[in-house]
């Protein structure tokens, strides 16, 4: 991290890197299923991970006989997941005392999430950081993935800071890479989820840490 950076504004991905909700996405089939009082059969975790949801939700009906259409499958997954986002997500270690930091010293935050906003603000708000970003942004509002600096360009552009004093948290390695390459100073942060990209991530990064932290910066 070059120590010569000024950091005015900081954005931050919700999912792996505010919230530990990640698990909830990777257990999600198999929470339906028990949720419908069937035992899951080997495999099928594996099976779901590679899968769109509409896709897992086809799979789950043929593997395992529902009656429920597939849209009806959709509509009670989506439900859980709601429930989950508004009552259970908890936020990943570090991240309050690292807003606090950065709002002592006068840093201006926002959130970027390829998730729903009204998901996310429930989450934020339930788990008492609400208060610290002035807007959310999604990918669905900005017309593109993270595989695209939109939302990135976006946001700071809000803030009024350009990309290089604009710090941007980010737990997945596509997402830290699109960040770098658009010139933004990127934070990277540990979630098994991306474990297995944990050496390319701290090569992209202008830091990373095993749970947020900001001290990095100064």
């Amino acid at each position: 991290m070059r120590k010569d950076r000024k950091i005015r504004a900081a954005i931050f991905d919700v999912d792996g890197t505010l919230l530990d909700s990640m698990p909830v996405w990777q257990d999600i089939g198999a929470r339906y299923l028990e949720s419908a009082g069937r035992e899951v059969n080997p495999g099928t975790r594996e099976a779901l991970s590679t899968m769109s949801l509409e896709q897992g939700a086809a799979y789950l009906k043929e593997n395992y006989n529902l009656t429920e259409s597939v849209s009806e499958i959709i509509r009670d997954v989506l439900k859980i997941v709601e429930n989950f986002y508004r009552f259970e997500a908890e936020l990943k270690p570090g991240v309050t005392e690292t807003l606090k930091e950065l709002k002592d010293r006068g840093i201006r935050m926002v959130v970027a999430t390829s998730g729903n906003k009204e998901l996310a603000a429930a989450a934020l708000k339930r788990n008492g950081i609400a208060e610290f970003f002035e807007k959310i942004f999604t990918c669905t509002e900005t017309g593109a993935g993270k595989e695209q600096p939109d939302i990135y360009l976006e946001a700071a552009g809000f803030l009024g800071s350009s990309p290089e004093e604009t710090l941007v948290f980010e737990d997945a390695l596509h997402a830290a890479e699109t960040a770098k390459k658009a010139g933004f100073t990127v934070g990277g942060v540990y979630d098994e989820s991306n474990a297995q990209n944990i050496s390319r991530m701290k090569k992209v990064c202008d830091f990373y840490c095993e749970q947020m932290n900001s001290k990095l910066l100064w």
